[in-house]
């Protein structure tokens, strides 16, 4: 081998070493981000870290909204009721972790307790509490408010002490009524009267799904024919198979009805 060829080759592999010696050994992988979202709006998103962007500028690949944007905005909703104008600032809202503790939403029960499940997040939650509040329906089917997506915890929904309660029921028989019809009558037509009194002790979530099926959750409303369930056929927004209560003592009648529940009534 001659001395040109030599110095060729020993040119060409330190040429080959610089070249793998400048690659760069701190680059990694770009994380890719991920997201869920309200989906529902037809002009706004809620993703999961509390942006709310228009839903042009969803990003396709994660469903993110850009992270330049509006985030935990409580826009067009009142910080004092908890109620926003807009479904997806109530999402974004409820999701800053100063107004809604993990700790107590995944605690926060669906359904009844024989199936009772937890809310597996807090995005969950939001998106849930954010979609239906019966407590601003106007008994029928308008919104007392433009401010109707509330984000509150459900109050009545701790845990009851049964053993309590079935001794405050001593002596009453707890009937299921027919469609729209009043506690007075489900009791005169079992032979017996209503006692209003009572009424307060049923006008609560466990206890009225040990009777009921309160498929649709537990909801606080406005009217005088609760404690009552939803039955399955009324309108979409009136929550069909929910189990309605009412913050308003005041409110509970005997003589209360409504033609789109059926009432559970005390009677003896």
């Amino acid at each position: 081998m001659t001395k040109y060829h030599l110095s060729l080759q020993l040119l060409i592999l330190f040429q080959f070493s610089s070249i793998i010696s400048a690659i760069r050994k701190d680059i990694g992988f770009e994380q890719i981000r991920s997201c869920r979202n309200t989906v529902q709006g037809r002009y706004l998103l809620s993703d999961d870290n509390g942006y709310v962007c228009d839903a042009l500028s969803v990003d396709p690949t994660s469903r993110c909204c850009p992270i330049n944007g509006l985030r935990f905005s409580c826009q067009g909703c009142n910080l004092v009721s908890q109620c926003c104008n807009s479904y997806e600032f109530c999402v974004s809202c409820c999701l800053h972790p100063s107004r809604t503790q993990e700790a107590q939403v995944l605690k926060v029960k669906i359904a009844k307790p024989s199936t009772a499940v937890s809310y597996t997040s807090v995005f969950d939650f939001c998106a849930g509490r954010c979609r239906h509040n019966s407590e601003s329906v106007v008994h029928e089917n308008a919104y007392r408010s433009d401010f109707h997506h509330c984000f509150s915890l459900p109050s009545n929904s701790s845990g009851a002490n049964y053993t309590q309660l079935e001794a405050r029921l001593g002596g009453i028989n707890v009937v299921i009524g027919k469609q729209g019809e009043s506690c007075d009558s489900v009791c005169k037509s079992n032979g017996q009267s209503c006692v209003l009194n009572k009424l307060l002790v049923l006008n609560q979530c466990d206890v009225m799904q040990k009777y009921m099926s309160c498929k649709g959750a537990c909801l606080a409303s406005i009217g005088t024919d609760q404690p009552a369930e939803v039955v399955a056929d009324a309108p979409r927004h009136l929550n069909p198979g929910a189990c309605l209560y009412t913050r308003t003592q005041s409110l509970l009648s005997c003589d209360g009805s409504l033609w789109h529940t059926r009432r559970l009534c005390p009677c003896a």
